[in-house]
């Protein structure tokens, strides 16, 4: 049995999204925006969003659902990291935080599917930044 390793399935993960949402028309604006308090795996945009993507990787016949990763303390996370780059980068353009599951055969790591959530999250009082 093949024994993949965590950040090459998450790394698999992300460009299949990144393919996703080039279907579906976005513009991939930065890949792994980094702060020392969290990541984002993509940002992106449409004509009228700006959009935070946490991609979550998981074999098709995990246990648990990817997007149940994207706890309230990771959603902070994004959240914070976002208002940073907001800070660095200004748009005119609402926000958005998403999460892509993708789903991957576990010998193969070929793409089985992907279920991607829009607004997946959001800050309880609005996001002041977007």
């Amino acid at each position: 049995m093949i024994k993949h390793k965590t950040k090459e399935i998450g790394d698999i993960g992300e460009e299949f999204a990144v393919k996703y949402l080039k279907k579906k028309r976005y513009r991939i604006v930065d890949r792994n925006f980094r702060k020392k308090y969290g990541e984002i795996d993509i940002i992106a945009e449409n004509k009228n969003y700006l959009v935070f993507v946490e991609v979550k990787t998981r074999h098709s016949n995990s246990m648990t659902t990817a997007s149940e990763a994207v706890d309230k303390r990771k959603q902070l996370r994004i959240i914070k990291t976002a208002s940073a780059y907001l800070l660095e980068n200004d748009t005119e353009k609402y926000c958005r935080f998403d999460v892509c599951e993708v789903y991957v055969d576990k010998v193969s790591l070929k793409l089985e599917s992907i279920n991607y959530i829009e607004n997946a999250f959001e800050l309880e009082d609005g996001y002041a930044g977007c």
